[in-house]
């Protein structure tokens, strides 16, 4: 966890600011969940390997005695938890909110989410996500609203140029399927599959065969990944996905995923459509029951956000299935990939005053600034001006002037 001092405050801020008006334009409402939990809720089995990552909360009035007893059973131990996403609560809300909400519920959450990670370079036990999810939905108009909303955030934040890969987990599932390996071993396939990028066909075929997997599921995969293949100009339609696909693939997955393509297209007004279909992208959320995507941009080589369909989630609370789906994006990697250019556009101002300036005045001047709508502060002069004019810089602030008793105007000057 971390301390976040004014001038990183104000670039978050900015960027949060950009990413909501963009989202709401898109029809997006924004929703507040609380910071805790029911432990059983987000012990459900539905959280994946967060759930082992979760702050639990002690259960009130337990005694050291109870302690003991209860020992080696977190659940009696704790009755609540801090939220390791946002996602799981959103299932809980829409549940515990379903009447008073459209019959298609489009939420947007911003807010902090913990996970006890390891202490690392870009881990955070603390960190905020944006999600945006469509509850009712089991069209692909979804996820074509969710991609078209936040490549257009996105693009506000000037980043243009990302694409979204998409998968689906059913076609993934089909796929294993089709070259033999069992149900029992799809987990630990998985997990291996989705290092492809890391240790190439080669690793992905050693290590299955170091997990034991079936030897003829092995080799029939092994010679999937080796077909020779040919570049494709349109990264996304009908014959692509066919293509990055076992021959037979369902109708029915297929068909989905191009009709996300084209509304996206539709929703973007253009004829290059913004996905790319991999077929290897798996996401390691266990709740995914359909499509998954990842957010990419050129200028960096990880993911800056994903999601996924979880139609089976909301029914853990309610008697009937509701289809859903979601998409969040990485907002400590986005705000870190924000050019300066974004922050200057708040006129600021640092107003540096002798000591024997009126305060009637020193508010005079700074009142009148502020109706212009700029950002004032007032700092009393020191021996050290310039490193003064540093730490205003550097804190935001884009202008400064000085200012003496009974001056009736003030000369700005840009900080540089």
């Amino acid at each position: 966890m971390r301390d976040i001092l004014p001038a990183d405050k104000a670039r978050r801020e900015r960027v949060l600011s950009v990413i909501r008006d963009r989202y709401r334009s898109h029809g997006f409402d924004e929703i507040e969940t609380p910071a805790l939990e029911e432990y059983s809720r987000l012990h459900a089995g539905i959280g994946g390997d967060n759930e082992k990552l979760a702050y639990n909360v002690l259960r009130r009035g337990l005694d050291a005695e109870a302690i003991r007893e209860a020992a080696d059973d977190q659940g009696a131990l704790a009755d609540l938890g801090l939220r390791y996403d946002l996602t799981v609560p959103l299932a809980r809300f829409y549940a515990s909110n379903r009447g008073q909400l459209p019959g298609v519920f489009r939420a947007i959450q911003i807010g902090p989410v913990w996970r006890a990670e390891r202490p690392q370079k870009g881990r955070y036990r603390q960190f905020v996500q944006c999600d945006i999810d469509i509850i009712g939905d089991d069209s692909a108009r979804a996820e074509a609203e969710l991609m078209v909303a936040s490549l257009d955030a996105v693009d506000a934040l000037g980043l243009e140029g990302a694409t979204v890969r998409i998968n689906d987990r059913r076609a993934l599932d089909w796929m294993l399927d089709s070259f033999g390996f069992t149900a029992d071993e799809r987990p630990g396939v998985l997990i291996t599959i989705d290092k492809l990028d890391k240790i190439g066909p080669e690793g992905v075929a050693a290590e299955l065969r170091e997990r034991g997997a079936a030897a003829s599921a092995v080799d029939a995969f092994e010679a999937f990944l080796r077909r020779p293949q040919t570049m494709e100009y349109n990264p996304f339609g009908e014959r692509q996905i066919r293509k990055a696909l076992p021959e037979n693939a369902p109708d029915e997955i297929v068909g989905h995923l191009v009709g996300i393509g084209e509304a996206v297209a539709a929703g973007r007004g253009a004829t290059d459509i913004p996905l790319v279909f991999d077929p290897f992208l798996v996401r390691g959320m266990g709740y995914y029951t359909g499509t998954i995507f990842e957010l990419a941009h050129p200028s960096v080589s990880y993911s800056l956000g994903g999601g996924g369909r979880y139609d089976g989630m909301i029914g853990r609370f309610l008697s009937q299935q509701v289809p859903a789906v979601g998409f969040s994006l990485g907002f400590e990697r986005l705000v870190d990939l924000v050019t300066a250019g974004a922050d200057a556009a708040e006129r600021a101002v640092v107003l540096i005053h002798d000591a024997d300036v009126p305060v009637v005045e020193l508010v005079t001047h700074k009142a009148a600034l502020i109706a212009t709508g700029a950002r004032v502060r007032l700092e009393r002069r020191t021996k050290n001006v310039k490193a003064l004019l540093e730490r205003s810089a550097a804190d935001g602030y884009t202008e400064f002037s000085t200012v003496s008793a009974g001056a009736s105007q003030l000369e700005l000057k840009p900080l540089s």
